[in-house]
């Protein structure tokens, strides 16, 4: 039905460079992760596997554990527990949908100020079809190079798989550089024409939940991702 996934990043040298930290105290961690970076190890482990688990642990000296996960090729804030109880805590939040998370990204074609996708969704062929919800608001809009690119911020309330870049599709609104749902030879041809370096143009931008220990509202977010500032540098 789809196309399969491709590692769109160029070739990583096998050094694992460190993370950038948005926030750290005893209980928790979040970081900003790369794009084409795992966030686990995967079930067949490859020599150039970035895995954000990993290099997190070596980092700060301490185990982790992951309470959410992006698809390797999104970059974006990540967050992980270090304490038990709070990792606990971040699970239930985030199965109770107490956890809000918002993503930027970068569509070709024109889209709408704002709506809403309820278009359930289905893991794979044979698997039953899950209600879904993600809003859209466009941020911004330009036509760069004879072709029209629309930013947008997009908030799922509910984590089905691939959930955001499906339901752009299902708009007609492929996100630049998706080479597994936009298509190979297109995602080549914008790659090429941007400078993307065939990144996919999805991010976690941002991340807010109730801290389980402190009970303070944490909002965490990452700093915008070079392609946007490039390409809507008049937006922002």
């Amino acid at each position: 039905m789809f196309q399969k996934e491709m590692n769109n990043m160029s070739s990583q040298s096998t050094h694992q460079q460190e993370l950038n930290i948005l926030y750290q105290d005893e209980w928790l961690v979040v970081v900003d992760k790369p794009a084409g970076h795992l966030v686990h190890p995967a079930s067949e482990p490859q020599l150039e596997d970035q895995v954000v688990m990993k290099i997190l642990r070596d980092q700060i000296g301490v185990r982790v554990n992951s309470i959410h996960r992006l698809d390797r090729p999104t970059c974006g804030v990540l967050l992980f527990g270090i304490e038990k109880a709070v990792t606990k805590a971040l699970h239930h939040d985030l199965a109770q949908r107490r956890i809000k998370k918002e993503y930027w990204a970068v569509v070709e074609g024109v889209a709408p100020r704002e709506w809403v996708c309820e278009e359930p969704i289905q893991k794979e062929e044979g698997a039953p079809h899950r209600e879904a919800r993600t809003e859209f608001t466009r941020l911004g809009q330009v036509e760069q190079k004879g072709v029209n690119l629309s930013l947008l911020r997009a908030c799922p309330h509910t984590g089905r798989f691939h959930q955001i870049r499906r339901h752009l599709l299902h708009a007609g609104l492929p996100i630049v550089g998706d080479y597994r749902y936009a298509g190979i030879a297109r995602s080549e041809v914008l790659s090429e024409l941007f400078g993307t370096e065939k990144q996919m143009l999805l991010q976690a931008q941002s991340i807010e939940f109730v801290h389980p220990h402190t009970k303070e509202t944490l909002r965490v977010e990452a700093p915008v991702f070079k392609a946007v500032t490039r390409l809507f540098g008049c937006v922002f």
